[in-house]
């Protein structure tokens, strides 16, 4: 079935539609992963987004129970050069057409997508939407849209529930959570409890945490600050504080760090960060459109993280205030484990 990516600005990509028969509309993102498509769909960061993949095939290896960074996806649609519709015979395995019409996911591939990553990455953030056809009345429609915002919100747990272990107690802020950060914490054996994005002083207190995370997640800081900024006023200096992502976004926010808007979202595994210390180089997962300006880092870090492209700041740790912050997704999924050991250091910081 023919079926069109249409975009605000007035073009149009064709190709054959799978999945989902629906109309959506979303923001289209470049996604630069080479394996681990499902983690990419499943990730809540990529909430409202239209993923277009740079990878020539995805599909190959099917859907499967263990890689779900959530189980109700939040994608808009997906556009891909070529993907595979046949997989090997395994009960364990289901392929991705199934996936995407069992999600509600529309998809088109045999789309030129070479083409659409260069219109992104000259024109950064775009509307589009996968409809049926590319006449006028469609391009109406996908002007007239507005974007939903404060996606936390949306993707955010709405009652709090437990990962629980034996070790080490973490209140989690879920801004978007991944489901591979609460296994490398349960691996670690931390005990850790999730919380709704907007959980109030009094809700983490009541744990008796002997730490904070404040998740990855959608959207933008200055929508998400004002839920976060009395948890970080009540438990700044008293507990270790961990910001990933979004979280990261908020926790540099609230320290009056200069946000830098990126020319091209960094959506993917192939995102090189160097440790200031070290000059250890780590090839990280990042799903972000913003870091730190480094000049506006007026206190002292133990240690810093630089992404290589940009030269801007990706991550710090002080330990006087008891903080970690990364841009980046220390859990990867998908992406290298280079960065896995920041888990262990931010537990050394709650000994």
């Amino acid at each position: 079935m023919k079926r069109y990516l249409i975009l605000e600005d007035g073009s149009s990509f064709a190709g054959e539609g799978i999945g989902a028969s629906i109309i959506s509309t979303g923001e289209l993102a470049i996604q630069t992963t080479n394996f681990g498509y499902q983690e990419a769909l499943t990730d809540p960061t990529n909430a409202g987004k239209i993923l277009v993949f740079t990878s020539p095939m995805i599909g190959n290896n099917g859907i499967n129970a263990i890689d779900y960074e959530s189980i109700d996806p939040t994608v808009k649609g997906i556009i891909a050069n070529d993907i595979a519709l046949n997989i090997s015979d395994s009960e364990n395995f289901e392929d991705l057409s199934s996936f995407l019409k069992e999600k509600k996911i529309p998809a088109i591939f045999k789309v030129d997508t070479r083409a659409l990553v260069h219109r992104l990455m000259e024109e950064g953030t775009i509307k589009a939407s996968i409809m049926d056809t590319n006449d006028e009345h469609a391009f109406d429609q996908i002007k007239a849209l507005v974007l939903p915002k404060n996606k936390s919100a949306m993707v955010s747990t709405k009652n709090a529930y437990a990962s629980p272990n034996v070790g080490k107690t973490v209140a989690v802020l879920d801004l978007g959570l991944k489901h591979s950060m609460l296994r490398a914490l349960s691996l670690r054996k931390v005990n850790a409890t999730v919380l709704p994005y907007n959980a109030s002083p009094v809700d983490v207190e009541n744990l008796r945490p002997e730490g904070i995370i404040i998740s990855n997640g959608p959207g933008k800081p200055e929508e998400i600050i004002d839920k976060i900024t009395p948890v970080l006023d009540q438990f700044y200096g008293k507990y270790p504080i961990w910001g990933i992502g979004l979280g990261f976004l908020v926790l540099s926010d609230y320290l009056d760090f200069e946000l830098f808007k990126l020319p091209q979202e960094f959506n993917g595994i192939n995102y090189p960060v160097i440790e200031q210390n070290t000059n250890a180089i780590w090839q990280t997962s990042m799903n972000i459109d913003q870091l730190v300006l480094p000049d506006s880092i007026k206190m002292n870090m133990n240690r810093e993280y630089f992404d290589l492209h940009s030269e801007l700041n990706a991550g710090f740790w002080n330990i006087k205030d008891k903080i970690v912050a990364t841009a980046f997704n220390p859990e990867g999924a998908p992406g290298s484990h280079d960065a896995d050991e920041i888990f262990d250091y931010f537990l050394q910081m709650m000994e």
